[in-house]
């Protein structure tokens, strides 16, 4: 079971990403595309919190529980279930998306601004799903690790979707605007009772 444990993260997160390079064909090409810098300092992030996860760094504090380690067993399902719930939601995103897909800020050659499915219920869907899969991470781990990684995930993909409202803006002017006042940007709102 320790085996089981142990691999389960891994394996998710290496399956979701394998399924996102094999996704990201066919994609439109590009007319404009962010800065090298802010896509090396997310890539070096994304890495960093690899090795976070992976308890690869001997730093003891970060191995120290923030959640109760007798009910160790309990948070790593728990936050399992958050993690698959999570990385579904991204690759439902991402399926919605299409060809206007891009791992990195772009505007896409006859670039669409998609509103529906889970575009309807908030604008960075892909967001809100990677966010949830490694708040799910930092759940299992239970450690301050965990929620290290969290911290560090939400500040790059916090900074790539200001980046990407700017552009949004700038592409679809009003009707961004409109779509941006009525989906909140990354957590749904629960519906208005009539």
């Amino acid at each position: 079971m320790t085996l089981f444990y142990n691999w389960f993260f891994p394996a998710l997160w290496a399956a979701y990403l394998l399924y996102w390079q094999v996704a990201a064909r066919g994609a439109k090409s590009n007319e404009r595309l962010e800065p090298l810098v802010s896509r090396v300092v997310r890539s070096v992030t994304f890495l960093f919190v690899i090795v976070l996860l992976m308890g690869w760094l001997p730093i003891p504090v970060l191995y120290r529980f923030y959640l109760p380690e007798n009910n160790w067993a309990v948070w790593f399902w728990i936050g399992a279930m958050v993690n698959v719930l999570g990385l579904g939601f991204a690759v439902w995103a991402r399926v919605f998306l299409g060809s206007n897909w891009s791992r990195s800020v772009t505007i896409k050659q006859d670039h669409e601004l998609i509103t529906g499915g889970p575009y309807g219920l908030v604008r960075h869907p892909i967001y809100t799903g990677l966010l949830t899969g490694f708040l799910g991470s930092a759940i299992a781990i239970a450690q301050v690790r965990g929620l290290v990684a969290f911290a560090l995930i939400f500040a790059v993909l916090w900074s790539k979707l200001r980046l990407e409202e700017r552009w949004m803006r700038l592409q679809f002017g009003s009707v961004y605007e409109q779509y941006a006042q009525r989906v909140p940007a990354l957590v749904p709102l629960p519906p208005k009772l009539s």
